[in-house]
């Protein structure tokens, strides 16, 4: 089941570098930045390379899950720990979700990144996040909650909703567990089918520099790199806060856990890479899986934390989330009281827990954050709209190695974690590095 075994020495003899697939997921992400910023139009034609790989990614996330939770539990002793492992997982989440709000909001009005745009809330133009603000105001909790329960037992793996699976899964695996005997053929035959089903996500994984190249070309020949210079203080704040939230915070809490943040991001380095050149962290998912099995997290805790993580862990959406609303309020000159930021705060806290990893999804989080609080106008989301795809990088990166960290967390409270491999795996892949 590894599907990065072109990427390990076989039999002492290593890959060439350029058949690493990091090295070629950057390689492909510079080509793609020259032929956007030299022939945009070019660049701009290149988008359905990029919507291609990451619709091909999502062809095979449910399958992923579905196997994984299902197998994972199903060979659980304990089935009453299904409950456990997602309590605590959802402990963790709320934790630090609500502190990376705290963070977004503490750095902009210490930085005040939009302090000095003096910009007309009436010469805004709305029509332009309409859509968004649309999406924002269907997005209530009451229908996202509904929303996990699927039509039928068999249509989240056709839909492809990540928590439908994960709820489906989850009964069913608990169906297997507890019928022991009967369910033997069963359990067996789906842990057989987990090996072709991740030989198929290597294959795919293979098309990951296409992917990048074309998406990377698209946003540069769309947004062009001059669209950054009048929003590159967001911007560059932004990404600090978020690297200081991965390195400082979750850096601490790994520390504590016994791993260092420094060798878990080294060792999800391909996945980063990927997620950096897609802008998508849902094209990291099935690798990401697999590869926090191999650092010995169990299978079960892999299967529950990870896909709601993907809808209850977002720290880099969050960050984003309190900064941007700070930043359109300041560059409309419109002062919030200390009351408002923190009803601000409130509303992202619940807003937040419904986007999904997809590119795009901060963004209508935003909206129905900004459309609970009159204070900041809706329209002035037209300010950051045409960065969002250089924010959405950062979010979509913070939001992996937030749930790299929360899994092996969660499986050392669960005592689901072998350390001496997950030891082995971290500073193995510093090795070779």
């Amino acid at each position: 089941m590894d599907i990065h075994s072109h990427q390990q020495p076989i039999s002492g003899k290593k890959p060439k570098f350029y058949q690493i697939l990091y090295v070629q997921v950057i390689f492909a992400i510079a080509i793609g930045i020259l032929l956007g910023h030299f022939y945009p139009s070019v660049g701009e034609s290149l988008k359905p390379l990029g919507d291609a790989f990451i619709n091909i990614v999502k062809m095979i996330i449910a399958p992923v899950i579905f196997l994984t939770v299902v197998t994972g539990i199903a060979g659980m002793n304990n089935v009453g720990s299904v409950g456990r492992v997602t309590g605590k997982a959802m402990i963790y989440f709320l934790t630090f979700s609500t502190l990376a709000l705290f963070i977004g909001m503490l750095v902009a009005n210490i930085i005040q990144p939009g302090h000095g745009l003096n910009i007309d809330p009436a010469s805004l133009h709305g029509e332009k996040v309409s859509d968004y603000v649309e999406k924002a105001h269907d997005s209530t909790i009451v229908g996202f909650l509904m929303g996990i329960i699927p039509k039928t037992l068999i249509s989240p793996l056709v839909g492809g909703d990540i928590l439908q699976v994960l709820f489906v899964a989850v009964l069913f695996g608990i169906a297997l567990a507890t019928t022991h005997e009967h369910s033997k053929p069963i359990t067996e035959f789906l842990n057989t089918l987990t090996t072709p089903v991740f030989k198929l996500v290597g294959m795919l994984m293979k098309l990951a520099p296409i992917g990048a190249f074309g998406a990377m070309a698209f946003t540069i020949g769309k947004y062009g790199i001059n669209s950054i210079g009048n929003l590159a203080m967001l911007i560059v704040t932004f990404y600090i806060t978020s690297l200081l939230f991965i390195l400082i915070i979750l850096g601490a809490v790994a520390r504590y856990n016994g791993f260092s943040i420094i060798d878990l991001i080294r060792y999800i380095k391909d996945e980063l890479w990927l997620v950096l050149g897609t802008s998508s962290s849902e094209a990291a998912l099935p690798t990401l899986m697999d590869k926090m099995e191999k650092a010995g997290c169990e299978k079960s805790v892999v299967g529950l934390v990870i896909p709601t993580g993907y809808s209850f862990n977002l720290d880099g959406t969050n960050i984003y989330m309190t900064m941007a609303a700070l930043f359109i309020a300041q560059a409309c000159n419109i002062d919030l009281s200390f009351g408002q930021q923190l009803t601000l705060l409130l509303v992202a806290m619940i807003s937040s827990k419904g986007a999904a990893g997809v590119t795009g999804a901060g963004f209508i989080t935003l909206a129905a954050t900004l459309s609970v609080v009159p204070d900041v106008p809706v329209a002035g989301m037209a300010l950051i709209l045409g960065i969002d795809r250089f924010m959405s990088e950062c979010r979509a990166l913070t939001n992996l190695v937030g749930n790299a960290c929360a899994t092996i967390v969660v499986a050392r409270w669960d005592k689901a974690l072998d350390k001496e491999q997950c030891d082995a795996a971290l500073k193995g892949h510093k090795a070779k590095a």
